[in-house]
């Protein structure tokens, strides 16, 4: 049921709706297109590249992708007609690059899709997500067969086609890190005309789901069938029934494309009422000036007119307070005032009467050379 061909000039392949097509570009039979110019005793190993478009546009149809590895591994054109599309012949132009000469070739591939065989077909579908592999190994013709087979195995349809192959990376997945021969995993469905088999039935069972639930891998009876080549998630497995599907497609009634008549248009005057800004002007200026001037005068009052004054602060203080004050700032501008002339007499309450040595009487006004370092500060005066 997989489509597999080579690339011819101007080829026509006739690939069945809802069955995937995979078509693969190559290398060997666009190296003949090139002049070869290698070494003496080399053999010529071109770096191809392949660029792919509907004719006419840019791009390729939305059903239609591709995928190239390396510039040294074959293309390939993968995806899964659909119905809308039987009996549109579609032109693809394949331009085939080497990276080498800077050459190109280029041929066409014509698509012909034709209907499916029956009126209903693959009602019951299973789409797997296998963590071991990549898009273009899956798109290989002996690896998708041992997967078909292998679902044949646990399933038992009498029909079974692989119906469409969509990489990881197209699904939102990150790419992996190179270690360990990491794989960035593939989802593969397929379909069949019988119902599910009770082994793809286990997924749903409630244990499973709870371990699903807590990242654990359920237990499914006929994973082994599928171990030894193929890794697959069952916590990644979707199960759709199409016969259980009730179809919610609603009849669109097209109109005349012609807006109902709303009367004749009427534009405005031209000629404009005058208006009166005045109470506009009072309730945005006015009112806030007005409010914020009484607002200044209530504070200028409390801080200039209700002032108490020294003479009220004294009548309030008690007499002993003030005397201290007073003497507090008498000896403070006493300090002060010594401070700024060293060269004058000393106060008389601070002037030695005796000689410390002599005992000789010390007159008030000491000499310039007079040692004061070594008299004390305080002494009784006679």
């Amino acid at each position: 049921y997989t489509i597999l061909s080579k690339v011819h000039s101007d080829r026509n392949v006739y690939p069945s709706a809802g069955v995937l097509f995979v078509h693969v570009l190559e290398r060997e039979y666009f190296k003949g297109e090139f002049p070869p110019y290698p070494k003496p005793g080399e053999i010529s190993n071109d770096p191809i590249t392949f660029n792919t478009n509907l004719m006419g546009y840019p791009d390729r149809p939305g059903w239609l992708r591709y995928i190239q590895r390396t510039p040294y591994s074959d293309g390939v054109l993968y995806g899964s007609p659909t119905v809308e599309n039987v009996g549109k012949p579609t032109i693809i132009e394949i331009t085939a690059y080497n990276r080498r000469t800077f050459e190109t070739a280029r041929h066409n591939l014509i698509i012909n899709i034709m209907s499916a065989e029956v009126d209903f077909p693959l009602p019951y579908q299973a789409e797997f997500f296998i963590r071991n592999m990549n898009v273009e190994e899956m798109l290989a013709s002996e690896v998708l067969g041992d997967f078909l087979g292998a679902v044949k195995n646990v399933w038992q349809p009498e029909r079974l086609n692989a119906i469409n192959i969509t990489s990881a990376l197209d699904r939102g997945g990150r790419v992996p890190l190179p270690i360990n021969d990491m794989k960035e995993g593939v989802y593969v469905m397929v379909g069949a005309d019988v119902p599910f088999s009770s082994c793809l039935r286990e997924v749903e069972n409630p244990q499973n789901q709870l371990r699903c639930s807590q990242e654990m891998e359920p237990v499914i009876t006929c994973d082994k069938k599928f171990r030894t080549q193929f890794h697959i998630d069952w916590c990644k497995i979707s199960l759709v029934d199409n016969t259980k599907q009730v179809s919610t497609f609603q009849e669109v009634i097209r109109g005349e494309g012609i807006l109902p008549d709303g009367g004749e248009y009427k534009p405005p005057s031209d000629t404009l009422k005058s208006r009166d800004y005045y109470s506009d002007f009072l309730i945005t200026l006015a009112v806030p000036s007005a409010i914020a001037l009484v607002l200044f005068l209530i504070l200028a009052y409390i801080m200039c007119c209700r002032r108490e004054g020294v003479e009220k602060r004294n009548m309030q203080t008690p007499d002993i307070q003030l005397v201290h004050h007073s003497a507090i700032q008498k000896s403070t501008k006493e300090l002060r005032d010594m401070s700024k002339n060293r060269e004058m007499a000393w106060p008389l309450s601070t002037l030695p009467v005796f000689h410390p040595v002599t005992g000789e009487v010390v007159p008030p006004l000491h000499a310039d050379s007079y040692d004061n370092t070594s008299m004390p500060l305080m002494q009784t005066q006679q």
